[in-house]
């Protein structure tokens, strides 16, 4: 096992380049970002099997790709899963070395290291994640700026920053749904071949359904990855549907940072984005166990933010109402004022919230 404490581990500095998703309809996929997220256009990609679209707002890179040829990988995926996160890249300063070190450690290979001409990453390469998921290793420097993912055009900026009313800043973590029996082997692969660290367990039950939890996170804090698994003897849950809608583990969420919950809430929810309702009698137990201003707790009611509490401080979030057509992808907001952990209280208040409107569905039939 690699020593995580010395400088020299080419693994210490991963954080997130950009995210890709795989999707059927890259227009209305692009749109949807732009007009409802605030994201910005910053250049395309393609070829003869793919057509791509590289998105920004704040440090967040998305890069949208539809297969135009059923010899390119998202053809498959998203007959298989429908749209969803295929590829969490990871930058580094050194991707052969950063190679060479997770392959050391039991990682597998997707793509060995190539050298690109031209803008862009000088060197890439690729290993597997969970179920379908790869995780390109880009090439940059230091204190190097977001680029653009290899062979992308830069496509012209708009004038001034659209997102400012939006504030989404950044990628906090990624949640993952994983099959039974994947957790530990899942918690061992990011450990032993990427250099993860496990911060974070816990079990949560609510009612008759149960699962487990696990957190791990890169060394350098940059990359966190919320692992989550069913408990096969309690009833089937909200974590079986997704593995039965998406067809294997994959990504269920991702959480954008935001140094106001609040204000994005209501800056999304203009633009037409849809968040889980919060019952009114969590805000009306919140007082006893968190201490708030009563002018804050009357806008966390307003906008169905949820918030808890650790050691350094408090946390608040929300989740979006899944868009997705097999409902096994959303999105969270969510704003650190010095928590370091994830909600312990907020994870089963958001389960709760996703059952009702489970519940609902049915009793509309859908």
């Amino acid at each position: 096992m690699r020593d995580l404490s010395k400088v020299t581990d080419p693994l210490a500095d991963l954080s997130i380049d950009y995210v890709e998703i795989y999707v059927a309809d890259l227009e209305s996929a692009a749109f949807d970002w732009v007009d409802r997220y605030a994201f910005t256009v910053i250049g395309t990609g393609g070829s003869a099997e793919h057509r791509s679209i590289a998105l920004r707002h704040g440090q967040t890179t998305l890069v949208l790709t539809e297969a135009t040829s059923d010899h390119h990988p998202a053809s498959a995926y998203v007959s298989s899963h429908g749209d969803g996160v295929a590829d969490i890249a990871l930058r580094t300063a050194d991707v052969e070395a950063a190679f060479s070190a997770a392959v050391g450690g039991g990682a597998l290979v997707h793509r060995r290291p190539t050298r690109h001409a031209g803008g862009g990453p000088e060197v890439t390469a690729a290993l597997k994640g969970f179920g379908d998921l790869v995780h390109t290793l880009v090439q940059r420097a230091p204190g190097e700026e977001p680029g653009l993912p290899a062979g992308f055009v830069p496509a012209l900026r708009a004038d001034g920053d659209r997102a400012d009313d939006v504030g989404l800043v950044d990628i906090d973590h990624v949640a993952v749904c994983l099959s039974v029996g994947d957790l530990e082997p899942t918690v061992e692969y990011y450990v032993g071949a990427l250099g993860f660290r496990n911060i974070f367990e816990e079990r949560i039950v609510v009612g008759r359904q149960a699962m487990e939890s696990k957190v791990v996170q890169s060394p350098s804090g940059a990359v966190t990855l919320t692992l989550i698994q069913p408990d096969p003897t309690a009833d089937p849950g909200q974590i079986d549907e997704f593995l039965k809608g998406h067809q294997g583990s994959g990504v269920q969420h991702l959480a954008f940072s935001s140094p106001d919950a609040v204000r994005s809430v209501r800056a999304l929810s203009r633009r037409g984005v849809g968040f889980l309702k919060t019952p009114s009698a969590y805000y009306d137990l919140l007082g006893e166990r968190i201490e708030l201003a009563e002018e804050r707790l009357e806008d966390l009611r307003a906008t169905h933010v949820l918030v808890d509490e650790d050691h350094g401080g408090q946390l608040f979030q929300i989740f979006t109402a899944s868009s997705h057509p097999r409902h096994t992808l959303f999105f969270e907001v969510i704003e650190r004022q010095g928590a370091a952990t994830f909600g312990s209280s907020n994870i089963k208040a958001l389960y709760e919230a996703v059952e009702l409107e489970r519940a609902g569905k049915r009793g509309l039939g859908l």
